[in-house]
């Protein structure tokens, strides 16, 4: 089912019982006061075990107040270089407890101990094509979504969501062999804010190892600054040899770990926050 988007005021948020959560995406300063209590109400009613906020620095006493814990920031986010703090409210015992601690520290550890930061990484093998997606090509991302991901927080495995993201606030890029689509990854663009997420990554099974995530990163990057984003972060699986180390080889820094945040491939997952400055480098 897919995740419901609404406005409380001038606040949007994202939710549904997939994730089991409450995502507020932009909080408004107008109702900042009464925010927290809504959500909770929300959440009360619809039996959710978690609230995760973005929430720039300014209001993040009010949530902190109301029973909200840090679990990781995003310095830079808005115009004026103040932070967005990733801020949770658990309403279960159990959602606050990760369930791959030993794998996650792992995972975590082998990440920042191969940080480096290059200048470029090598250009796609000879035979591939590295470009910005289409409405044209939607059907064949879908495609390559469902093939990857049996379950996803968003609605990729649709090629009419796709169609509708890439005329509102994402790009996407994809590799193809021979016309043949094999990787593929967003970037979803805050304008408000000059801040982008990068996400959605994606390669078939069969044509991994050849570092496609990196170069597509790579592209995503520069294409973003051309655009005139500054903060660039993701939000990766925690348990991804594969992603979190994509992002520490570009010189992207850890921030936090969002615990049992999200629905993915049938299993709720903690995710690791990595950020960078993209502005100039």
């Amino acid at each position: 089912m897919p995740e419901i988007v609404q406005t409380i005021g001038n606040s949007l948020i994202q939710h549904g019982p997939e994730n089991d959560r409450i995502y507020l995406m932009k909080a408004s300063s107008k109702e900042a006061q009464s925010l927290p209590d809504r959500l909770y109400e929300l959440a009360s009613q619809k039996g959710y075990s978690k609230i995760l906020g973005k929430v720039p620095e300014r209001l993040k006493p009010l949530f902190v107040r109301a029973g909200y814990e840090e679990e990781a920031r995003i310095p830079d986010y808005y115009k004026d270089g103040e932070t967005c703090w990733l801020l949770s409210q658990f309403l279960s015992d159990e959602r606050a407890v990760p369930t791959d601690n030993e794998l996650m520290d792992k995972v975590l550890h082998t990440a920042l101990d191969t940080r480096v930061l290059k200048a470029a990484p090598d250009p796609v093998p000879e035979g591939h094509v590295l470009r910005a997606m289409t409405p044209d090509d939607a059907e064949e991302m879908a495609s390559v979504y469902r093939k990857v991901f049996s379950r996803y927080p968003l609605s990729i495995h649709n090629p009419e969501y796709l169609v509708h993201a890439m005329s509102s606030h994402i790009q996407y890029f994809g590799v193809l062999v021979d016309n043949r689509l094999i990787a593929l990854a967003s970037s979803e663009m805050d304008m408000d804010a000059l801040a982008v997420e990068m996400t959605d990554f994606a390669t078939l099974p069969e044509c991994r190892g050849k570092g496609l995530a990196v170069k597509l990163l790579y592209r995503m990057e520069n294409t973003m600054r051309e655009k005139g984003l500054t903060a660039a972060y993701t939000i990766a699986r925690a348990i991804s040899y594969g992603m979190n180390i994509t992002f520490a080889k570009l010189g992207y820094r850890y921030t936090g770990t969002l615990v049992n945040n999200a629905q993915i491939s049938g299993s709720m997952e903690s995710m690791n926050v990595w950020y960078k400055p993209i502005l100039t480098l």
